[in-house]
C-alpha cells in the first residue's frame, strides 16, 4: 500500500484543493468565452495562478514549490480539467514533463539554476520532443546533438511545442552524434530560450484549446555547454524524460476526468431545465441513459486515476498503469463530450456553449503525450513481456 510522504500533509492539502476548486469555478469558468475568443489567458488570471503557487505545485519546497506528490497532483488536475484546458497548459509543463525531468534527474547545479524560477513562474518551460516525423515514439527523432569539444551543437526541427512562444527554457530530445556504443543514442538537453540559433515559429491555429500556445521550434547550430546535458549523462536524461512522460500520462488522465465531469454537469443541468412540448428532456429515458453512461464513465475514470497515481508513487507500476489510465480516461472524455453535445441537441453545436468547446478541447487529449494507439502498444507489450519473464 502507498503510504506517501509528500511535503504537504493531508489537512493542508485539503485547504489547497478547496482554494483551487473555488478559483476554477468562481474566477475561471465565468471567463471561458473570453479566453476562447481572445485565444489567450488574461494577465490577471496568470498573476493569480502565480500568486497561488500553481506554477510550481509539483516542485519540491526546497526549490520554491508546494511539493505536492502525484496522488495530490491528480486531485488538482481534476479541478483544472473542469475549465478551459489552456489554463492548465500555461503552467502544466513547469510542473510536469519539463519540471519533473529536473526534479528527478537533474544535477544539483541544474536544479538550482532552473527550478526556483520554474516554481515561481518567472521561467516558462517547454518540452521539445515532437518532430514532423516523430511524435509519440522518440525512435524517429531527427534532431541531432553533435559533440563539439566538451559541449554540443544542436540542429533540427520540433513541432507543436507547448508554450514555445514564451518559453525561457526548452527541454530538448536529440540524437547523439557520434552515437554511443551502448544505449539508444538519445539524450535530453536544457536549452535557454534566448540561445543563438534557436528560432520559434508563429503560434499555431488549432481546432480547440484556445489560449494554449504551441509553435514550431528550429535549432540551427545552437551551441550549448556540457552543463546542458540533463543529469550529465545521456542515458540518465533519456530515462528521466520517459519517466516524466509516464507521470504526465496520469496527470493527463485526471484532466480528462475533470473535463468529462464538466460535460456531464452541463448536460444534467440542461436536461433538467430544457423542455420538449413542456416536458423536461431529462424525463425522457433515452436522455437519462446518456446521462447515466456519462456519469459512469466519470466515476470509473476518477477511480482509475487515483489508483494509477497511488501505484506510481509507491513504485508498484510506472509503465502499464499510466498508459492504461491515459487510454481509458481520454477515450472516455471524448465519448462523454460527444454525448453531451447530443443531449444539448442543436444548442450543443453552437459556439460559446460550454459543451461545444469541451468537445473540441478534449479531442486533442487522445493525441498528445502519447496517442491512444501508442498507449495500447505499451500496455499490450508490457503484459506479454511480463508473462514471458514469469515463464
Amino acid at each position: 500500500m502507498y503510504s506517501g510522504n509528500p511535503d504537504v500533509p493531508d489537512d493542508v492539502f485539503a485547504d489547497v484543493l478547496k482554494q483551487v476548486g473555488a478559483f476554477v469555478r468562481d474566477r475561471v469558468v465565468p471567463r471561458e468565452n473570453e479566453i476562447m475568443n481572445a485565444d489567450a489567458i488574461p494577465d490577471d488570471l496568470r498573476a493569480q495562478v502565480a500568486e497561488m503557487g500553481l506554477f510550481g505545485y509539483a516542485v519540491p519546497q526546497e526549490w520554491g514549490g508546494l511539493g505536492l506528490d502525484l496522488v495530490q497532483d491528480v486531485e488538482l488536475a481534476m479541478h483544472f480539467g473542469y475549465t478551459s484546458l489552456s489554463l492548465r497548459s500555461m503552467f502544466g509543463t513547469n510542473n510536469g514533463i519539463a519540471g519533473q525531468v529536473l526534479v528527478g534527474f537533474g544535477t544539483d547545479e541544474q536544479r538550482e539554476q532552473w527550478l526556483p524560477g520554474i516554481a515561481s513562474g518567472e521561467v516558462v518551460a517547454s518540452f521539445a520532443l515532437t518532430e514532423p516525423g516523430a511524435g509519440s515514439d522518440p525512435a524517429g527523432l531527427k534532431t541531432v546533438a553533435r559533440a563539439d569539444g566538451d559541449g554540443w551543437v544542436l540542429d533540427g526541427n520540433k513541432r507543436f511545442i507547448t508554450n514555445a512562444t514564451e518559453a525561457d527554457l526548452f527541454v530538448v530530445f536529440a540524437r547523439l552524434d557520434p552515437a554511443p556504443e551502448k544505449g539508444n543514442g538519445i539524450a535530453v538537453f536544457l536549452v535557454p530560450g534566448d540561445a543563438e540559433g534557436l528560432q520559434v515559429g508563429v503560434k499555431d491555429a488549432k481546432m480547440g484549446q484556445e489560449g494554449s500556445r504551441t509553435a514550431d521550434v528550429t535549432f540551427d547550430g545552437v551551441r550549448i555547454g556540457p552543463e546542458a546535458l540533463v543529469g550529465s549523462d545521456a542515458a540518465v536524461g533519456y530515462k528521466a524524460a520517459m519517466t516524466s512522460l509516464a507521470r504526465g500520462r496520469i496527470h493527463m488522465a485526471a484532466l480528462a476526468v475533470g473535463a468529462a465531469e464538466r460535460a456531464k454537469d452541463e448536460s444534467v443541468a440542461y436536461a433538467a431545465s430544457s423542455t420538449q412540448d413542456g416536458t423536461p428532456i431529462g424525463s425522457f429515458q433515452l436522455v437519462q441513459a446518456m446521462l447515466a453512461d456519462m456519469a459512469t464513465g466519470v466515476m470509473a475514470g476518477r477511480a482509475m486515476v487515483r489508483e494509477a497515481a497511488r501505484a506510481y508513487e509507491s513504485g508498484e507500476d510506472r509503465r502499464i498503469a499510466p498508459s492504461a489510465a491515459k487510454l481509458f480516461c481520454t477515450e472516455m472524455a471524448g465519448e462523454v463530450a460527444d454525448l453531451a453535445v447530443q443531449v444539448h441537441g442543436g444548442t450543443g453545436y453552437m459556439r460559446e456553449v460550454p459543451v461545444e468547446r469541451i468537445y473540441r478541447d478534449v479531442r486533442l487529449m487522445r493525441l498528445y503525450e502519447g496517442t491512444s494507439e501508442i498507449q495500447r502498444l505499451i500496455i499490450g507489450g508490457g503484459l506479454v513481456r511480463a508473462a514471458q519473464a514469469r515463464s
